[in-house]
């Protein structure tokens, strides 16, 4: 009697639970399908990435931390042959200590703007610039050959000879250049100029993106969390790389969830500073939650299902206690008036609270890719219905979800059209 009892409870449970499973998740499949936002998303992004390769209509530079992002969906309108030259640039205009530029434009074009222009011998046609801050164009220049390689097929770029030097032997030298003039001893992760997240502005000059003699340099997770995924991406484009930074790598992953990882508050503490911190000691920093970062930091494995769910708890807070239009809100609480020197870091303003869809597009990837599809398509809906609203992509929107920037930025469109199809191939399957 006992164990008829038993077996009649577990069939009420499995009635209980199993079909509303189903229908969830017949709903969900449901909803992606039919979804004709979608559809309109993905035409305008083919739309916008036709019409060339600089970040969007306010730059006239090929950057590689925007083309990292959209090369994919480039893919999918130009030949092999124009992605694969695009990104050999880079490599002809890499320093000598193997440094990577941000971006190049045409020397005819080169002209005001503020830049100190890098030239090389090996590419007379563009003039480069760095934006000396940042921590990311090496590792975003790794990810974007990985990419290159994985949606064309062509292996033939890693031999490719740049200069007397192969693609191959360039990618690790772009690596070395981090570990031998960014990696600080101490902590055993990479360090960069303090920004906001992932941004490239610092606090103490009215434009920001250079070092200078006020620069406080520090270690945050966007910078680390890069250079995980790049160092991942350059061992599975060349197995043989493997002994020398397969170790590297576990280190410098272990060293972010101890010195990084904030485990009471389920939170990355936004930086370790080096020589000070530029802002007023009364301020407490440890608030500021860092939505970018923390994508990228699970694009390169460093959290937990438990830890992505806390996450995504506390990303959602942060945009109903703001108003913000969506999770691609870049830090929270944003840093108060006056903390940057550049006039567009105000509260809510550029990368310090601006809402960055090139970011929250992330975000929404890396739900679909550890089990969480109907928050991603939650959270992705805001996302989509303003470029429906605006009638494309711009580059980032106000607290009150006004478009501000180009408004034909092509790392917006490239992450929310690689979300899309992840979603739509999650609802093929079901």
């Amino acid at each position: 009697m006992k164990y008829n009892c038993l077996v009649f409870l577990l069939a009420i449970i499995w009635a209980c639970t199993s079909p509303n499973k189903n229908n969830r998740e017949d709903d969900l499949t449901q909803n992606i399908v039919s979804n004709e936002i979608f559809a309109f998303v993905k035409k305008k992004a083919i739309e916008i990435v036709k019409t060339g390769f600089n970040a969007g209509d306010g730059y006239g530079e090929v950057w590689i931390r925007d083309y990292n992002t959209f090369i994919e969906l480039s893919a999918e309108v130009y030949g092999k042959e124009k992605l694969k030259e695009n990104i050999l640039v880079f490599f002809r205009m890499q320093g000598d200590d193997g440094n990577i530029i941000d971006g190049y434009i045409p020397k005819g074009k080169a002209s005001g703007g503020g830049y100190d222009y890098i030239y090389s011998e090996l590419e007379l046609r563009y003039a480069g610039h760095k934006n000396t801050v940042e921590t990311d164009q090496e590792s975003s220049l790794v990810q974007t050959v990985f990419k290159y390689v994985c949606k064309t097929g062509d292996k033939s770029i890693i031999s490719e000879m740049v200069g007397d030097k192969p693609v191959s032997e360039r990618l690790e030298w772009s690596m070395d250049f981090l570990m031998n003039e960014r990696y600080d001893e101490k902590y055993g992760l990479l360090w960069g100029a303090t920004t906001a997240d992932w941004g490239d502005v610092q606090p103490e000059h009215d434009w920001g993106v250079y070092f200078s003699d006020d620069t406080h340099v520090a270690i945050d997770i966007y910078d680390n969390a890069m250079f995980l995924i790049a160092l991942d991406n350059l061992m599975e484009l060349i197995p043989e790389t493997k002994e020398k930074w397969q170790s590297i790598r576990d280190q410098i992953a272990k060293n972010v969830k101890e010195h990084l990882w904030d485990e009471a508050n389920q939170k990355f503490i936004p930086h370790i500073y080096l020589n000070g911190s530029p802002f007023p000691e009364e301020f407490d920093e440890s608030r500021v939650y860092y939505h970018g970062g923390t994508a990228v930091a699970i694009e390169a494995g460093l959290l937990t299902k438990e830890e992505i769910q806390v996450s995504l708890e506390t990303m959602i807070a942060n945009v109903k206690e703001s108003g913000a239009g969506s999770i691609g809100l870049t830090v929270y609480p944003p840093y108060p008036e006056g903390f940057f020197k550049n006039k567009g870091m105000y509260p809510y303003g550029y990368q310090n609270g601006g809402d960055w869809t090139w970011f929250g597009g992330r975000m929404i990837q890396q739900l679909i890719r550890y089990g969480f599809e109907e928050e991603a398509l939650e959270q992705i809906t805001p996302m989509v219905n303003r470029v429906k609203a605006n009638n494309g992509f711009f580059e980032w929107y106000t607290i009150d979800n006004q478009p501000e920037g180009s408004g034909t930025f092509r790392g917006s469109a490239g992450v929310l059209f690689k979300a899309i199809l992840m979603l739509e191939e999650f609802a093929s399957k079901e």
